[in-house]
């Protein structure tokens, strides 16, 4: 029999369904008035609401049929699938033999991985390397630099330790190599830790754009969110607009279309991945 709730059990779960509720409606307004300002018809002041019959799409057909528009989410699609793949292949590699309590120097390696979270050695250093390396204007510079989050790295570390070690040893007692315990063991297991990893460096090469314009002169190499940087702040709107969109539809009308269509796609991908890192931890479970 359920037992019923004291009024101070109700009094807090009332203040936190209060609490939640003013949280969903601080970031959903904020959403909400970007999506009506791109909806803006022409010769309109923006608002918070806009009628459906005088919604207006000139502003993304402005944006859709551009091909430096589509050119820019190349780019971007080139850069976050290429990121991903690289950045998790390379941490899955650091992270398996860190996890290994047999390595010999694991605890020395492990604090100058700590080391350069702590500190780097800066932007010009950086820079410099890049150059040196040759790697400047190329997809190569935004993918290799940085490709591996000192955090991501600890966090994989961490979950490959809380796998239970008789899997491996009964692997290894069937002849297994060390790749074979990776691959056909370990990486199955992992896949929640894989999709969680994978998604935060999905969402932060797709959202990179400090990178790209530190690296890349050529226009062609820009990614997505340096077409959104350069609309907002108005800088070389002629290439990304027809000469006559002001005369179409607002500015701020053209700014925030450009910010739905730019986000558009990690809100549409988060949800996909949300349901198959469900579908993992259930899958990847595992008991002694």
């Amino acid at each position: 029999m359920k037992k019923a709730m004291s009024r101070g059990d109700r009094l807090f779960e009332w203040t936190i369904d209060a609490f939640l509720v003013a949280v969903l409606v601080v970031t959903l307004i904020p959403m909400w008035y970007v999506v009506m300002v791109s909806l803006l018809p022409f010769g309109k002041s923006p608002s918070l609401f806009i009628p459906p019959w005088e919604w207006s799409f000139e502003a993304y057909a402005q944006l859709v049929f551009q091909p430096t528009i589509w050119r820019a989410a190349l780019n971007s699609i080139v850069l976050t699938f290429g990121g991903v793949a690289i950045s998790l292949t390379l941490t899955v590699m650091a992270a398996y033999p860190l996890s290994r309590r047999g390595l010999p120097g694991r605890n020395f390696i492990v604090g100058l991985i700590l080391f350069t979270f702590l500190f780097n050695a800066g932007l010009i250093p950086t820079f410099l390397v890049v150059k040196d390396l040759g790697l400047l204007n190329t997809y190569w510079s935004i993918l290799l630099n940085g490709a591996v989050s000192v955090y991501n790295l600890l966090v994989m570390k961490t979950f490959f330790q809380s796998l239970p070690e008789s899997l491996e040893e009964a692997a290894r007692i069937d002849g297994a190599n060390d790749w074979q315990v990776l691959w056909h063991v370990v990486l199955p297991l992992s896949r929640p830790i894989l999709l969680t990893i994978g998604l935060f460096y999905g969402v932060a090469n797709w959202n990179n754009f400090f990178e790209p314009i530190l690296f890349l002169s050529d226009r062609s190499l820009m990614p997505l969110p340096v077409v959104l940087r350069d609309i907002l702040t108005g800088l070389n709107v002629a290439e990304y607009v027809e000469g006559g969109a002001a005369q179409a539809a607002p500015a701020e009308a053209l700014k925030m279309a450009a910010v739905v269509l730019i986000t558009l796609p990690m809100l549409l991908v988060y949800p996909w991945i949300q349901r198959y890192f469900t579908k993992g931890v259930l899958i990847g479970s595992v008991k002694e």
